[in-house]
């Protein structure tokens, strides 16, 4: 089998797992971290190899991607954390990708959003006892939040976004 031939299905994989990572993480913690972001650059690279117009292609996109994100940030509507995910995922598509991947993104924090609207209808939970179920766990912990007004786990629906269009794009 050619090397070339199982890299980018196996950075698509790594780029899938490390997205499930971040998502998991930011519902527990609400932070992204810089390191993941770059090996999801650079793997987003890695499956473009083969084509160099790819890759300078989503390089631009990604930098006018930043650009803008950058602008949203500093008015205080996106966190940091997403604009470097949205852009080391962006690294790794074309054009057309980075649109799926932020139609996507958009359609999974809305979703977000109205779980979290639907959240304010539902009883004010106790404290989960040791040896609750992680849903049970979550939900108070996340009611709680809510309650404090803290900011929805964004990285989430990046992370859907993501992950859609890495399978539409084939792994």
């Amino acid at each position: 089998m050619h090397l070339m031939n199982w890299i980018a299905p196996t950075a698509s994989l790594l780029q899938i797992l490390l997205l499930l990572y971040v998502a998991t993480i930011d519902v527990a913690t609400r932070l992204i971290r810089n390191e993941i972001c770059l090996v999801l650059a650079f793997l987003g690279i890695v499956t473009q190899l083969p084509n160099a117009i790819q890759i300078a292609e989503s390089l631009i996109a990604a930098a006018i991607l930043f650009l803008l994100l950058f602008v949203l940030y500093t008015r205080g509507g996106i966190g940091g954390g997403d604009v470097k995910l949205l852009t080391a995922l962006a690294i790794g598509f074309p054009l057309t990708g980075v649109i799926q991947l932020l139609t996507v993104t958009a359609l999974a924090g809305g979703i977000l959003a109205l779980v979290h609207l639907l959240m304010r209808l539902l009883p004010y939970p106790r404290l989960a006892p040791a040896g609750s179920s992680l849903m049970r766990r979550v939900y108070a912990v996340e009611r709680w939040r809510h309650l404090r007004h803290a900011p929805l786990p964004y990285g989430v629906a990046v992370a859907c976004g993501g992950i859609w269009t890495i399978f539409s794009r084939g792994l």
